[in-house]
């Protein structure tokens, strides 16, 4: 059993007793007192266990905490990052080369050593995830000081070499937040790689947002296979993965002129705008199909900003703004009452 698994039982635990007290109030009472008893036995002694094995929170009031401190590992690791950018700042001109060059490759590996010790002393993972984070951003840092003192010509190919190191700690540790920064780099260095293979400089990848589709497109169906070294992953690949081909598609359908495609202005933002509503519902039914309610909330938000969008264009200049509003507002009421038939034909959508 992972962490995760062991913090949902608990929380599956707490459901139940939840549920059986609100059932005797209803003055549906449990089988028996001895019934009971031994139920209650069984759950005290299981959640005593997964607190010790796994550290997971077994009351609101831990799960609070819990949320303060990874709010506080994450900010805690942009502070050290920018305290390690700024002491190579402050100090760095007066390292000799040699001494640079020991300074770089120690950093990130004292700090990965540093993951290694925080996650065998501590099963939530917090110092560890504060570490790794450390440890990515040192990793950037020092590839680009080592770059800038052997004078290697930039390229795309630093790209990935963060984002393997950066999956190689998430995988190794279980790190979503690394996961998020791995897929990051990966997608950029697809698109910039993509952007070479047209002709276009590879830094100018975000220029064109083409490129971000078939790098998106790449990390979501990645999250449509079975992922079994860590099962959780792949609900991050699909949404995040979606999410880039969503956003590259709304920048195209508004701003025509900096597509590959050699075709009129508004015939292309036409041509990404359907594009657009098709991979929305697409990706909304999708998500009711295989029980996905990331997918499924993702699709239907992109699917109202893209429709929003359009009513923008057709309507925002000769109607009066009361009016405007007025029909965003019920065309809102319209798709809602939709996808509450959607929700109610297709049955409760579970994690």
């Amino acid at each position: 059993m992972r962490q995760q698994q062991a913090q949902s039982r608990s929380d599956q635990i707490h459901a139940f007793r939840a549920e059986l007290s609100a059932l005797e109030r209803e003055g549906v009472t449990a089988p028996s007192a001895d019934w009971r008893q031994r139920v209650e036995a069984h759950h005290q002694s299981l959640l005593r266990g997964l607190a010790d094995d796994y550290d997971v929170d077994v009351s609101g009031r831990q799960k609070q905490l819990s949320l303060g401190m990874r709010i506080a590992s994450f900010l805690g690791a942009l502070a050290l990052s920018a305290a390690l950018f700024f002491f190579f700042l402050r100090f760095w001109g007066g390292l000799a080369t040699p001494v640079q060059v020991v300074v770089l490759i120690a950093v990130p590996l004292l700090a990965t050593m540093g993951v290694e010790f925080a996650a065998r002393r501590e099963r939530t993972l917090y110092f560890a995830s504060l570490t790794a984070l450390v440890a990515f951003a040192a990793f950037v840092l020092d590839l680009r000081m080592l770059g800038a003192i052997f004078n290697i010509t930039p390229s795309p190919n630093a790209f990935l070499v963060w984002g393997a190191f950066a999956l190689l700690l998430a995988y190794g540790y279980g790190l979503r937040l690394l996961l998020v920064a791995g897929l990051t780099c990966i997608m950029g260095w697809l698109a910039a790689s993509v952007g070479t293979w047209s002709g276009v400089y590879w830094l100018s990848f975000g220029e064109r947002p083409e490129q971000l589709l078939f790098a998106g497109a790449v990390a979501a169906a990645a999250g449509m296979v079975s992922h079994h070294w860590r099962p959780e992953f792949a609900g991050i690949y699909r949404v995040y993965g979606l999410l880039v081909v969503f956003i590259a598609i709304l920048i195209l359908a508004n701003w025509g002129a900096i597509s590959y495609l050699s075709l009129a202005n508004e015939t292309i933002e036409q041509l990404y705008q359907t594009l657009g509503f098709i991979l929305a519902g697409l990706t909304i039914w999708l998500g009711i199909r295989r029980r996905w309610p990331g997918v499924v909330n993702l699709g239907a938000t992109f699917f109202v900003l893209y429709l929003y969008t359009k009513l923008f264009d057709w309507w925002w200049d000769w109607l009066p703004k009361y009016l405007f509003f007025l029909l965003l507002g019920l065309i809102a009421i319209g798709l809602l009452l939709i996808l509450r038939k959607l929700h109610t034909a297709g049955g409760e959508v579970t994690a």
